[in-house]
Order: C-alpha cells, then sequence, then structure tokens
C-alpha cells in the first residue's frame, strides 16, 4: 500500500541550513519542517520497498531528487550511508554533543547519520552564535513534539510505528495515550529491550520482529548514547527510518514529569531534570555541560568570534 503523501515536497524541506557544532553537522529546522523530513524519508523507503529495489543504494533512491537538494537533505559523511537500507535521525542536545566531543564511535555515527536535529535551547543558541551569517531557527526540535507532529501528519496514511526501548509500562501507557490522541495512526508494534548489550541471536530477533511488523518508522527510546547507536545499527540493516528519540516515551506517557515551557525556553530544561533525578544525572549535567560550553567556546574562537 502506497502512502497518500500529505507533507511536503524535498525541495521545501531542503531550504533547512545544515551547521557544524563541535564537528557535528545539525541540520537547523523548525519542528514542523524536522516532522515533514522524517516523513518524506519514511515514504521515501516505502516507495523503495514497494518497487523491489529495498537493496539500492540512498542515492539511488532518490530517484526524482535532483543533486542539489539531495546533497542538503543528507548530513554528515556517505561513508557508512553509502550501504545502509535506511535512515536514521538523531536528536541533539548538549549532552549528546559533549559525549561526540570525547567518543569517537558516536561522533561517526553523528556525523555519518541522515539527519541530526537540534534538540536542546543551548544547541539553538550555539549555532545561532557560531553562524551569525544565517538565519536559523530560534527554536528547537524537541523529541517529544517530533513524535506527536509525526504521528498526526501520519493518520490516515498507511505509514506504521514502531515502539522501541524503555519498560512494558511505559510502552502500554504510551500506546495508549498516541491511540487517544492519533487514532488515525498505526503502531505495528513495540518491544522493551533487556537492559543489557543484546547477543548476537537477540540482534538478529530483534530486527526481523520489526522487519516481520512492516514498520516504516522506529522511535527509538534507550538514553544516549546507545538509541544512537541502536539508531545507526537498524538502518544499516532494515529499510526503516530509525529516530533516536531520548525520555520522550516517559514523558509522552506521563511516567515522567515535563519541565515547564519556560524552563525549557531558556534553556533550563536540564536544571528542572537534575532536580527530579539529581543521583542519576548530576554527573552527566555538570561534566557535560562545562564540555559542551568549552567546546563551543573553541569552536567560536576558531571561527574568530
Amino acid at each position: 500500500m502506497t502512502i497518500m503523501t500529505t507533507w511536503a515536497e524535498p525541495e521545501a524541506l531542503c531550504r533547512a541550513d545544515q551547521v557544524d557544532c563541535m564537528g557535528v553537522p545539525i541540520t537547523a529546522h523548525t519542528p514542523l519542517g524536522a516532522a515533514h523530513q522524517v516523513l518524506w524519508f519514511a515514504e521515501e523507503l516505502r516507495r523503495t520497498r514497494e518497487s523491489g529495489a529495498g537493496s539500492s543504494s540512498p542515492s539511488a533512491r532518490r530517484g526524482d531528487m535532483d543533486q542539489e537538494a539531495a546533497a542538503r537533505t543528507a548530513t554528515g559523511a556517505a561513508t557508512r550511508r553509502g550501504t545502509a537500507l535506511g535512515r536514521d535521525v538523531h536528536l541533539c542536545n548538549a549532552y549528546t554533543l559533549a559525549l561526540a566531543d570525547q567518543d569517537r564511535e558516536l561522533e561517526y555515527v553523528l556525523r555519518s547519520a541522515s539527519l541530526n536535529l537540534p534538540d536542546g535551547q543551548p544547541v539553538v543558541w550555539a549555532n545561532r552564535l557560531l553562524h551569525r551569517d544565517k538565519t536559523l531557527p530560534a527554536i528547537r526540535v524537541y523529541g517529544p513534539d517530533l513524535i506527536l507532529n509525526v504521528f498526526d501528519l501520519s493518520q490516515g496514511t498507511g505509514l506504521r510505528h514502531y515502539l522501541l526501548g524503555s519498560t512494558p509500562q511505559v510502552l502500554g501507557a504510551l500506546r495508549r495515550e498516541l491511540h487517544r490522541r492519533f487514532p488515525g495512526a498505526v503502531i505495528a508494534g513495540a518491544c522493551s529491550p533487556p537492559f543489557r548489550p543484546l547477543t548476537g541471536q537477540e540482534r538478529r530477533e530483534q530486527e526481523q520482529r520489526i522487519r516481520a511488523s512492516g514498520a516504516d518508522i522506529v522511535w527509538v527510546g534507550l538514553g544516549t548514547p546507545l538509541q544512537d547507536r541502536k539508531a545507526a545499527e537498524l538502518c544499516a540493516s532494515l529499510p526503516v527510518v530509525a529516530v533516536a528519540v531520548g525520555a520522550a516515551f516517559d514523558f509522552i506517557a506521563g511516567t515522567k514529569r515535563q519541565a515547564p515551557a519556560w524552563m525549557q525556553g531558556n534553556g533550563l530544561e536540564w536544571l528542572f531534570r537534575l532536580g527530579c533525578e539529581p543521583r542519576r544525572l548530576w554527573r552527566r549535567y555538570l561534566f557535560g555541560n562545562a564540555r559542551f560550553v568549552r567546546g563551543v567556546v573553541r569552536q567560536a574562537t576558531r571561527r574568530g568570534w
């Protein structure tokens, strides 16, 4: 079944600027533009599967997209994507970029990704500081909003979603909430993996379940950096859009409190979350935030600001 397109065409999506933040390419989408981009990826892959060309390279799949549009849609190095079957999307906040600054494997995953989005107001501010020659959006692409926007736009299209991560209890609450808000959206399946590295057999079985579900988009909520590696792993072996969305499952399910809007808008969400989970998060924010600020200052100095 072909998805009935209700979202923007690729040329419109490609108007978003791609900028560098601490060595990671970030596409400065608006929240709605990011949702359209994810949906375009899903439709593109669905058409590829239906045409029987599932093993073709990403560049061949674009078909009717001109070279300039394709180049601006993709982000990062093309080395890994040359053999990938799907697309991986990562929401990058200050902590993600701080980790990538010291973790070469994560840095490679993000630099090779199909799409990196600015999740976290400090990342938006850093991009606007570092790239003052460009007009960039002043608001971030927030993980929960991305899920809700994509679910909303996908209603009645036949697009199939898969939820991967968290606990069975959170997944159950999440499914009920998404069904309540978006009765026309299709959730093809859900899986709460064990909180440990999967064996080779478990990984193959997990991928087989996702493939059998007919999923178009896999939402991955495993925490950074595990979810980023999982999204890259899935898109390398399955023709799906794998989106790493952090704590969005808990927020939408209502199992964790979200920061007030004024704190989110002023880049203080980290302080709210630290107050809610100090033992788990103090090290992340104490060292991660400092490393992020240091990295941005270093980049700004190199650019002559």
